[in-house]
């Protein structure tokens, strides 16, 4: 498990109850050591053993502390259920009640948890670590930081005891180290701290067919009887960094940071790395950054925020370079497993920042200003359980370690991968009459920079790739016809979404009716339902600068010929008056009313509309009054059109 490495927390000067005897000091000694495993089992004997109603203070006192060794263990459960009962028989320790929400937000019982942090903060009002956990509570409820994640198990990396910190070799990924406590770990002592067998460092490599090959101890002196892990490479390959834990008799738990070299595929003994000249303090999860200019790692060491910091080292300029990471990566609580990615990146697990329950995997991202744009990875990188030590592949795959789902608090290594959004625009090309234009040019560009070109195929589609919350333009042209152009903006959820757009150009060499233009009954008047063609139209006069068009309107058969030629005049002067109010120049647009001498031809999609004729009819009145009454009417109001013909395609060119 992680706390083989996260340091063990000197509890001092914890009150010794008179009536606890050899028995309960003994207890407390292990714990002050950091050996949780021994002091639960201790502690457990303890409180099994003061059953009698006057000896409640002293059950709850091992109670108490029996949750502590729980708490370390991530045995989540278990601390949950001591420090109820610690809360039960009277303890007068109010962070009872604190760590009881913690470790019920950990089993990922949070409404439990939130109702025994706001108990804890009606207390301790000032409480920042009860008010980060309500925060984590709340997001887990909504549910507000679900991903598109895809997490499993890794079967082949993970033994029946802990498995954790993953960290690939190198670039190639083809390598990947990790810490385990399996049974076929070297030496044969069991740690007092976890009941397990010390942690040794194994590794896999990938065959040729790229699979991973069944793990194996790494090679070398790097293994010994005391526990070794959480592990990171410098860029070169030929210096390991590694944490490993600081065990005398009678002395408290820590860890500290080690370097071993490679040669020949074998590692050498570890040599411990100078920090500072503190000896109290622990040093572990060390991390290099890509570049290998600075060492990252966790302590706690004076001059943090609380708990267990993170800070980082100058491995070329060692002397005054170490700084702690500040306080928008740092909190009262711990902030560990840092990992590198970029310069400006940085990945890191703490219970100090609002989350899931326990450790939680948080992303940092440096600013201009220099700080960090910290956020939670989310569900369901994180879970209510301890999420940790994450390590980074090809693009957003990887492996991280977590406890979830194991009742006896072990860790396991979890493969990650966040598949790439299908984010698609895609759609038509089509003339006036819907039929498709092939070879037809299209443009799409974003306010990312993007510029994509594209030519349709035979059936006039096309499709391009998008990403997420960027605004486009799109242009679509053909030989023979007028260019057009559309606007929209991807949203930003976080799915796959295609996106439909079609394109109708309009023919340079034949006369295009605009649809839906009305009029007032018998009069030249538009009516405020034309205003989105005419808008339309002006656009596309903006989008073809060097279009000069004339505006036609055509009558049906009723009426004189003087007086439909005269309503048609004034219909297409109505049109061309608002496209210059719409700022369209003047010198581009002509106007002529055809009355009813221009009949319309039926086209393919006239044809499609209204299957009682075929294309190639001719709407004169002599075909019109051979039609029955019904059908007269629909010519008739098919005859009944405006539209626009392209005179010039070089205004103001030259």
């Amino acid at each position: 498990m992680k706390h083989l490495f996260c340091f063990a927390i000197i509890l001092t000067s914890l009150i010794i109850s008179g009536c606890g005897g050899a028995k309960m000091s003994v207890g407390d000694e292990q714990l002050a050591r950091g050996e949780y495993y021994d002091a639960s089992k201790t502690y457990r004997k303890v409180y099994n053993k003061y059953t009698k109603r006057e000896e409640r203070p002293i059950r709850g006192e091992a109670a108490f502390k029996m949750g502590e060794c729980y708490r370390h263990l991530n045995m989540s459960s278990r601390a949950s259920a001591a420090y109820q009962n610690a809360i039960r028989y009277g303890y007068p320790d109010s962070m009872a009640q604190l760590y009881l929400a913690q470790s019920l937000h950990a089993e990922g019982k949070y409404q439990p948890a939130l109702n025994a942090y706001k108990d804890f903060l009606v207390r301790n009002p000032k409480s920042k670590a009860a008010s980060v956990g309500i925060a984590g509570c709340n997001q887990a409820i909504m549910k507000e930081k679900k991903t598109r994640y895809i997490v499993k198990q890794s079967k082949l990396f993970n033994s029946r005891r802990a498995d954790f910190s993953p960290m690939y070799f190198d670039k190639s990924h083809d390598a990947l180290y990790y810490t385990t406590t399996n049974e076929k770990v070297k030496g044969d002592k069991r740690s007092e701290i976890t009941g397990m067998k010390k942690s040794d460092i194994w590794f896999s490599k990938k065959d040729e067919n790229g699979q991973w090959q069944r793990p194996e101890p790494v090679e070398g002196e790097l293994n010994s009887e005391l526990d070794e892990g959480i592990i990171s490479f410098s860029p070169d390959g030929t210096t390991m960094y590694l944490t490993k834990a600081r065990r005398e008799p009678n002395a408290n738990t820590g860890v500290e940071i080690y370097t071993s070299q490679r040669s020949d595929a074998q590692w050498s003994a570890p040599v411990k790395f100078e920090i500072t000249a503190d000896t109290l303090s622990s040093y572990g999860h060390p991390a290099v950054s890509p570049d290998g200019t600075y060492l990252y790692f966790t302590s706690d060491m004076p001059g943090g925020y609380g708990g267990k910091d993170l800070w980082r080292i100058n491995l070329k300029e060692r002397a005054g370079s170490l700084e702690n990471l500040g306080e928008f990566i740092n909190t009262p609580g711990d902030e560990e497993f840092p990992y590198v990615r970029e310069d400006s990146v940085l990945y890191f697990a703490s219970d100090g920042h609002p989350g899931m329950g326990g450790l939680d995997l948080f992303r940092a991202q440096l600013t201009p200003s220099g700080g960090w744009k910290v956020e939670n990875m989310g569900l369901p990188m994180n879970s209510s359980y301890d999420d940790f030590g994450i390590t980074f592949g090809e693009g957003e795959t990887g492996y991280f370690s977590s406890n979830r789902g194991d009742g006896r608090g072990y860790d396991h290594i979890y493969s990650f991968e966040l598949p790439e959004l299908n984010i698609l625009i895609s759609g038509w090309v089509l003339d006036k009459d819907e039929e498709p234009i092939p070879n037809a040019v299209i443009r799409i560009v974003g306010n990312d920079g993007s510029n994509q070109k594209q030519v349709a195929r035979n059936d006039g589609s096309f499709s391009f790739p998008l990403q997420r919350g960027v605004s486009y333009v799109m242009l679509a042209g053909a030989k023979g016809y007028l260019n057009a152009k559309q606007e929209f903006t991807s949203d930003t959820a976080e799915e796959d979404a295609e996106y439909g757009v079609d394109f109708l150009l309009a023919s340079i060499n034949k006369p295009v009716v605009i649809e839906n233009i009305f009029y007032d009954f018998d009069k030249a008047t538009l009516r405020p339902e034309s205003k989105t063609a005419l808008d339309e139209m002006a656009q596309l006069l903006r989008d073809n600068p060097n279009v000069t068009i004339e505006m036609a309107s055509h009558t049906d058969r009723k009426g004189s010929d003087d007086y439909n030629l005269d309503l048609s005049q004034r219909r297409a002067k109505s049109v061309i008056d608002y496209l210059i109010e719409a700022g369209i120049n003047a010198d581009r647009l002509q106007h002529q009313g055809y009355g009813e001498s221009r009949p319309k031809t039926i086209t393919k999609k006239l044809a499609r509309e209204y299957p009682q004729f075929k294309e190639g009819d001719v709407l004169t009145e002599d075909y019109i009054l051979a039609l029955p009454e019904a059908d007269q009417e629909v010519a008739d109001q098919i005859n009944r059109r405006t539209e626009f013909q392209v005179l010039s395609i070089d205004y103001m060119m030259f």
